[in-house]
């Protein structure tokens, strides 16, 4: 298929090996889509990413971007926009995850990373991807990366849940005033999927819970899930390409659990 031909997606935090923002840029990519790949910095990992998506046969950018940083956020968009003609699906996947400790022992400055990172980064990526999409005048998709972290809250990730909560009360705000201009608003919450940031909770989380390894810890999360399984980071870039298609026109404001039920409101 090729639904997203001549349209262009920017990812944050997509320069990983293995990561959601790579997999997503993939479906999109599989799709027609340009596509551009962004992360704090653009390393040889990160080129890496653009180049197993040109693979693919897609027009790719790599554009660095601390997404902590306003104008960094609103550089990033310019960009595109020069590069492409305009930016059309605009994905807050950026995040850190990895900062875990008792919430006793979590210093103040960690929490401010994180929360720079993950609810501050996708404001700012938000409002500089919406006053592109304003001034061009054809409408826009903008989808924010959240968790099952948003939806209910897990020990020793004080920052990352508060930060996930926070982007859910984000995405509807926005939804409220960009919907006039034919913005859609609408976050995604993965269940865990072992990504590279995955695989630091999972190592962190079999030792907390007193598992021998990590597959054993795995394993156990498995037998919570009706579906059987943790998550897939394809299971939440085909949610992506949901809510970017046309059949989501309608949807905004809206925080869909990808989770294979583990999550259920």
């Amino acid at each position: 298929m090729a639904r997203f031909a001549g349209r262009t997606v920017i990812v944050t935090g997509s320069g990983k090996d293995k990561g959601l923002g790579q997999a997503i840029l993939r479906r999109f990519a599989d799709e027609g889509a340009n596509c551009v790949v962004s992360d704090r910095v653009i390393d040889d990992e990160a080129m890496a990413v653009a180049d197993g998506l040109r693979a693919t046969g897609a027009t790719v950018a790599a554009i660095a971007c601390d997404v902590s940083d306003p104008a960094q956020c609103t550089a990033l968009v310019a960009e595109a926009d020069r590069l492409f003609g305009g930016v059309d699906v605009f994905v807050n996947n950026a995040g850190i995850g990895f900062m875990m400790k008792p919430f006793l022992d979590v210093d103040p400055a960690d929490w401010a990373t994180v929360i720079a990172v993950n609810l501050s980064g996708a404001f700012y990526g938000t409002q500089a991807a919406a006053r592109a999409m304003i001034a061009r005048g054809k409408g826009g998709r903008i989808i924010n990366i959240a968790s099952q972290a948003a939806k209910t809250a897990f020990p020793h990730l004080p920052a990352y849940v508060s930060s996930k909560h926070g982007m859910i009360g984000l995405t509807r705000a926005s939804a409220l005033e960009l919907g006039a201009h034919r913005i859609t608003v609408n976050a995604i919450c993965p269940n865990h999927v072992t990504t590279g940031l995955g695989a630091q909770q999972n190592e962190y989380f079999a030792a907390l819970l007193g598992f021998s390894d990590t597959a054993s810890y795995l394993a156990n999360m498995a037998t919570k899930n009706p579906m059987g399984r943790p998550g897939d980071a394809a299971d939440t870039a085909a949610a992506c390409a949901w809510l970017a298609s046309d059949d989501a026109f309608y949807v905004t404001g809206e925080a869909i659990n990808v989770s294979g039920g583990e999550e259920m409101h």
